[in-house]
């Protein structure tokens, strides 16, 4: 995390800062971009640098941390829903609210896998346990499976999903992301004992997209 040199700066500078090394690492990859060529383009000599962060990584990690907090905000938190129909809408809605956020801030788009795989498990894991706590409670999700193992698998599930989603919008520009195979692996995965949800249907056959976490 930057030291504490970097959180007394005016919050437009350290806002300036973030904004030109997120450009770098999205130009060039999280891996390739070049350390002295960002603090040059802040105006820090690299002994000044060394000053705000604790070097290229620490950099690097203030930036992912940033976009995952933009991810997060653009998701929201989960609401709660009180019927299964209004349940798989606001799973939808949260996708597609993913979404629309990327397409509109492109270096977030290329940084969003190496964001969300870069900790906040635990900050993660609190909205799908409030989702399959939810869908549990409309009877959509499964009750007889340990509700910290199902929520660990869920998130595994949609992180993969997530994954494939970002690779698709980073080689298009359409906005096309439903993936049938996502619901049908929550289908088998959510579906309780008799394979019905509360809505009386089977609900993993209905579509939605990809990207919700």
């Amino acid at each position: 995390m930057p030291l504490p040199r970097f959180h007394r700066l005016p919050p437009e500078r350290q806002a300036y800062i973030l904004d030109v090394a997120r450009r770098h690492f999205a130009e060039h990859g999280p891996e390739a971009a070049s350390y002295n060529k960002i603090i040059e383009a802040v105006g820090f000599s690299k002994t000044a640098a060394y000053q705000y962060f604790d070097g290229r990584d620490d950099l690097l990690s203030a930036v992912l941390d940033a976009v995952r907090e933009r991810l997060s905000s653009a998701l929201g938190p989960w609401t709660e829903a009180r019927r299964a129909e209004e349940f798989w809408s606001r799973l939808e809605q949260g996708s597609w609210a993913l979404i629309s956020h990327l397409h509109t801030h492109p270096e977030d788009l290329a940084l969003a896998v190496a964001a969300l795989g870069k900790g906040g498990d635990e900050e993660y894991l609190t909205w799908f346990t409030a989702v399959v706590a939810n869908g549990q409670r409309l009877g959509v999700i499964r009750t007889d499976v340990d509700r910290d193992l199902l929520v660990a698998v869920t998130a595994a599930v949609f992180q993969a999903a997530d994954a494939r989603t970002l690779a698709r919008l980073r080689a298009s520009d359409a906005a096309e992301t439903t993936d049938l195979q996502l619901w049908s692996l929550l289908r088998g995965l959510w579906s309780p004992p008799d394979g019905r949800g509360s809505d009386g249907g089977h609900y993993g056959d209905r579509k939605g997209g990809d990207l919700a976490h």
